[in-house]
């Protein structure tokens, strides 16, 4: 018996590939249903560092609504080595990196913070040993 090869071999190369997608749409399936069941859909909040901020020129501490009813509020800077109050110089009531600011200072004056220095103008009615004083840490 004789085995034809060039008719098999014909037959063999007018085949078109046939490609299954069941399997494949079986295994995208399950990809799927495990990365939904495994994710974490919470919402948290991130603060960040914007630069809106920085550019804000009022340079007014944010004082919230859980802060109190204090006189005087504790602003910290860093290296902070000058304090300038209506022009005057208060340097002396800086006690670690902070000065202690009256709260109606900060709400009706000007406050500037630069890199560690701070520029306060008061409003009327205030005098420069009011507007601020050394915190005691």
């Amino acid at each position: 018996m004789a085995i034809d090869v060039k008719k098999h071999k014909k037959k063999f190369l007018d085949q078109k590939p046939n490609i299954n997608l069941v399997p494949f749409i079986d295994i995208l399936f399950t990809i799927m249903v495990f990365l939904v069941v495994t994710s974490n859909f919470s919402t948290t909040d991130v603060q960040t560092d914007t630069t809106d901020d920085i550019k804000d020129a009022s340079g007014k501490p944010n004082v919230t609504d859980v802060s109190g009813d204090q006189e005087y509020y504790v602003v910290p800077v860093a290296n902070l080595h000058k304090v300038t109050v209506n022009g005057q110089d208060r340097s002396d009531a800086i006690a670690g990196s902070a000065v202690g600011v009256q709260a109606n200072v900060i709400d009706e004056g000007k406050v500037t913070i630069k890199p560690g220095e701070i520029v306060i103008q008061t409003p009327p009615g205030v005098s420069v040993d009011q507007a601020v004083q050394r915190p005691e840490l």
